[in-house]
C-alpha cells in the first residue's frame, strides 16, 4: 500500500536531513579553506581555488562512484530473512551476506579509486602551465594540489562508511562528526597558514589531516553501533565478484555523471583562468557561496534515492512518484529562501570569502551571485533528478542526458556569451544556468516515464 504524500515528506525529512547537514558540514570545510585562502590575497585565491577545482572534480566522481553503495545496501537490507535460527551463524543470512557483500565491494572500489584519483591530480598540476592560466597562479596551486591529494584515501573510505550507514538508514552519528571537523579544519588550517607560514599548501594539508581524523571518528562511532557493527566488511581481498561488478555498473555512469557536472565547472574554472586571476578569484569564491545551499539537494537527492531504491524493490512506485515530488518542492522552497538573502544581503556574503580581495574582484563576484540566484534552483533540480534515476539504477540515462545539458546546450554557451557577447564571467554562469536547466528538465521527464513502465497494470 503506498504511502500518503505526506508521509513520504516526513520519510524523506528524516533520512535527508542528516546527510543535507553533514554535506552542508563537509563543505563550510572547503569554504573555510576558501576564506582562509582569500584572506592571502588575490593571487593566493586564484592560485588555491584553482587547485580545489582540480582536487574537486576528482573527490566529486569518487562520490558518484560511491553513493550507490547506499542503493546496493538499501535494496540488500529489504531481502526476506528466510532461513534465519538462533544456531546458524549470521553469513548464512541471506540479508546480511548481501549487505556484507555490498560493503566490500564498496572499500574495493574506494581505495582502487582513490589510488588513481591520487595519480589524475598528480598529472593535472604538471600539466596547469600549459592550459592557459598565470604562470603564478599555476606556479602557486602545484604544491597545494600535491597537498590536497593524499587525502583522497580517507576521504573515499570515509565515503564508503557512510553510504553504508545511509543505506542501513542510521546516519544519525555523521553530522556530529563531521560539524567537529569544522573546528578542527579551521584550527589546523589556519595554524599552518598564517601561524607557520605555508600559506595556501599549509591549508591544503590541514585539510588532509582533518580527512584523516573524520575516517578515524566515524569509524569508531560505526564500530560501537549495536545494528552497524555486525555487518561491517572491510575485508576487500573477499570481495564478491558479481557484488562489485553490479556496484560499478551503478556507480561509473553515477561518476560519469557527477564528473560530468564537476567537469563542466572545471572547465569554466579555467576560462576564468583566461579571462584573468581577478575573474577566477571572483569565481571561486561566489561559486562557494552557492555551493553550500546545493548541499541541501546533494542531501535529499541521496536520502530521496535510497526511498526510491526501497519502494521499487517492494513494487510501490507509488511511493517513489511522492518521493520524488517531495524532494522536488522541498529543494525549491529552500533555495528560494536562501536566494531571497544572497539578494537582501550580498555585501556581507562576497565579503566573507574575499577578505584580501580588491574592489573590482569583489563587484565581479557580485555579479555572479546576481546570476547564481537563478542558477541554483536549475543545479538543485538536475540534481533531484540524478538521485531519482539512480533510485530506479537507470544511472546510464542520467549520464546520457548530462552529456546534453552541460556539454552539448551549458559550455557552448558560456563560451559564446563570455567571448562572443562579451559579457565575460556573468556570461559564463548564464551559459552554465541554461545547461544545467536542461539537464533537469530531461532528467525528471525520464523519471517519469521509467516510473511510468514499472506501474502495475
Amino acid at each position: 500500500m503506498s504511502l500518503d504524500r505526506r508521509a513520504a515528506h516526513r520519510d524523506l525529512i528524516a533520512l535527508s536531513a542528516p546527510i543535507a547537514g553533514t554535506q552542508l558540514a563537509t563543505v563550510v570545510i572547503s569554504s573555510t579553506d576558501v576564506a582562509l585562502m582569500g584572506g592571502l590575497g588575490v593571487t593566493a585565491l586564484a592560485a588555491g581555488g584553482l587547485a580545489v577545482t582540480v582536487f574537486n572534480q576528482v573527490r566529486t566522481m569518487g562520490v558518484g562512484l560511491l553513493t550507490p553503495v547506499g542503493n546496493e545496501v538499501a535494496v540488500a537490507h529489504t531481502l526476506p530473512d528466510a532461513g534465519r535460527t538462533e544456531d546458524r551463524p549470521a553469513d548464512f543470512h541471506a540479508r546480511d551476506a548481501a549487505v556484507r557483500g555490498a560493503v566490500r565491494a564498496g572499500f574495493l572500489v574506494s581505495t582502487v579509486a582513490a589510488l588513481l584519483g591520487i595519480a589524475v591530480i598528480v598529472g593535472v598540476g604538471l600539466l596547469l602551465p600549459l592550459l592557459g592560466q598565470d604562470a603564478q597562479v599555476a606556479s602557486g596551486a602545484w604544491p597545494a594540489l600535491l597537498a590536497f591529494a593524499p587525502g583522497l584515501l580517507p576521504y573515499f573510505w570515509f565515503q564508503c562508511l557512510r553510504q553504508y550507514t545511509v543505506g542501513m538508514r542510521r546516519p544519525r552519528a555523521l553530522l556530529l562528526i563531521t560539524v567537529a571537523s569544522i573546528a578542527l579544519n579551521a584550527a589546523v588550517s589556519a595554524g599552518l597558514a598564517y601561524g607557520l607560514g605555508m600559506g595556501v599548501v599549509g591549508i591544503a594539508l590541514g585539510t588532509t589531516v582533518v580527512q584523516v581524523a573524520t575516517l578515524a571518528w566515524f569509524g569508531a562511532a560505526v564500530r560501537r553501533d549495536a545494528e552497524l557493527a555486525p555487518l561491517l566488511a572491510v575485508d576487500v581481498w573477499h570481495a564478491d565478484r558479481a557484488a562489485t561488478i553490479r556496484l560499478l555498473r551503478l556507480g561509473v555512469p553515477t561518476a560519469a555523471t557527477y564528473g560530468s557536472e564537476a567537469g563542466l565547472f572545471s572547465v569554466l574554472a579555467l576560462l576564468m583562468g583566461v579571462i584573468g586571476p581577478e575573474a577566477l578569484a571572483a569565481h571561486t569564491a561566489a561559486y562557494q557561496i552557492i555551493f553550500l545551499v546545493f548541499q541541501v539537494a546533494i542531501g535529499l537527492s541521496q536520502g530521496g534515492s535510497i526511498l526510491v531504491s526501497r519502494a521499487v524493490a517492494q513494487r510501490d512506485p507509488a511511493t517513489a512518484r511522492d518521493v520524488a515530488r517531495a524532494a522536488l518542492t522541498t529543494v525549491t522552497a529552500v533555495v528560494a529562501v536562501v536566494g531571497a538573502v544572497y539578494l537582501m544581503v550580498p555585501g556581507p556574503v562576497i565579503a566573507a570569502f574575499t577578505g584580501g580581495a580588491d574592489t573590482a574582484t569583489r563587484d565581479v563576484a557580485a555579479s555572479l551571485l546576481l546570476v547564481g540566484v537563478v542558477m541554483q534552483f536549475a543545479d538543485a533540480a538536475q540534481n533531484i533528478g540524478v538521485g531519482m534515476l539512480r533510485g530506479l539504477a537507470d544511472t546510464a540515462a542520467a549520464f546520457r542526458i548530462s552529456v546534453v545539458g552541460y556539454w552539448l546546450v551549458g559550455l557552448p554557451l558560456a563560451v559564446l556569451l563570455a567571448f562572443g557577447a562579451g559579457l565575460d564571467g556573468p556570461g559564463i554562469w548564464l551559459g552554465l544556468t541554461a545547461g544545467l536547466a536542461t539537464t533537469a528538465v530531461l532528467l525528471h521527464r525520464r523519471f517519469a516515464r521509467t516510473l511510468a513502465r514499472l506501474a502495475p497494470g
